[in-house]
């Protein structure tokens, strides 16, 4: 079906896209409902932005983005696909502002489409394996084809936000690849931080939080501005659906730092031992290397063996880092949950987003 077509289906303009009203009311919906009807949508959006280089002379290369994406399985599960919550926020916002979601699926894809791009990237310079339990992009086809594909992502991304034009003003649009090419920096801004905190002993929990910002907060922030924007939101309305996903990242980062040291190992997926046993600069370690007590000793004494992690793990909850964590994963929680109160989201939609804040911070794995 052409693009077109299917905004006529959904009771759009193909021209304008803007109209209010459309196809379904995301109001009458639970997350399941939304998701069921959203990703679908989302996927084939990227498949079809993804396929500016499926041709015969790159059709090897395609392959490689192809299976980052998780739509190959041939040595993986179906979940490599990941829950592409960035595009959902983007599509949700601009909804959740009165306007039509179906427009904005190329500013959806864009984000989700740099998201990937930095997490083929960040898997080359962390030495990362595996990611979702496949090999990861570099550790099948190498370095460098991983570099170059990741180089693909971004650039594919930036062409994505622009097929917007047929549907929105330029101005919009403009702003809208603003916010992402800024976003895009502050990922690159926390990667730098968290490579150069990795043989650093003495990194504070006051170092933690700008690195969060860039690695997690910064693309969910910018997701739903763009979401804001091409919804036609209020100045201060977007504003607070910025705040609501920047407070939103961190809060998930501090969970999966939680989760990473005293998660369900058959939920996450991964060994409770790996943020320990890798020397990760998570927020429950840095409060216990702060605290100076048993576990902080052991830190310093040099690197931690399978052996050590049980007791560390026991160390640092009893030292209080797990209270802590918790703490400020719930005044995060908080903060995220009285911006989106503020955004006021049209007629009550805003309980879509609500419930995707919990799902996502409430998560096991």
């Amino acid at each position: 079906m052409a693009r077109g077509a299917e905004f006529e289906e959904e009771g759009l303009s193909s021209k304008t896209g803007l109209r209010p009203h459309f196809g379904y009311n995301l109001r009458t919906m639970n997350l399941k409902e939304h998701t069921e009807r959203l990703l679908p949508a989302i996927e084939a959006e990227l498949q079809r932005q993804v396929a500016r280089l499926d041709d015969p002379q790159t059709r090897a290369f395609h392959e490689m983005l192809a299976y980052h994406m998780g739509w190959t399985n041939a040595d993986g599960p179906r979940t490599a696909a990941g829950k592409r919550i960035r595009p959902l926020l983007v599509l949700l916002v601009a909804s959740d502002c009165g306007s039509a979601w179906m427009p904005a699926l190329p500013a959806a894809a864009a984000v989700e489409i740099i998201h990937n791009f930095s997490l083929v990237h960040d898997d080359i310079e962390d030495n990362s394996e595996t990611r979702r339990g496949r090999l990861t992009l570099w550790k099948k086809y190498g370095v460098p084809m991983a570099i170059n594909a990741g180089d693909a992502f971004f650039s594919i991304a930036n062409q994505a936000i622009l097929d917007l034009a047929p549907h929105y003003a330029p101005d919009r649009i403009v702003r809208a690849a603003g916010v992402l090419h800024a976003a895009c920096l502050q990922l690159t801004q926390g990667q730098f931080l968290d490579m150069s905190f990795e043989k650093r002993l003495d990194v504070t929990v006051a170092e933690y939080w700008p690195m969060i910002e860039g690695k997690t907060a910064a693309l969910l922030s910018a997701a739903a501005q763009i979401g804001a924007i091409l919804g036609g939101c209020k100045e201060a309305t977007l504003q607070s659906y910025a705040a609501f996903a920047r407070n939103l990242g961190l809060a998930f980062q501090v969970r999966d730092d939680i989760l990473g040291i005293w998660g369900d190992e058959k939920a996450t997926g991964k060994s409770v031992a790996s943020d320990l046993l890798e020397r990760k600069n998570s927020l429950p370690i840095l409060f216990g290397i702060a605290h100076q007590g048993e576990f902080a000793r052991r830190w310093a004494a040099g690197p931690v063996t399978l052996a050590d992690t049980s007791r560390l793990a026991n160390a640092l909850k009893d030292e209080g880092a797990y209270a802590y964590a918790e703490g400020e994963a719930q005044r995060l929680t908080a903060l995220a949950m009285e911006a989106l109160e503020a955004a006021n989201p049209a007629g009550g939609r805003g309980s879509l987003l609500a419930e995707l804040a919990t799902a996502l911070l409430n998560r096991r794995a």
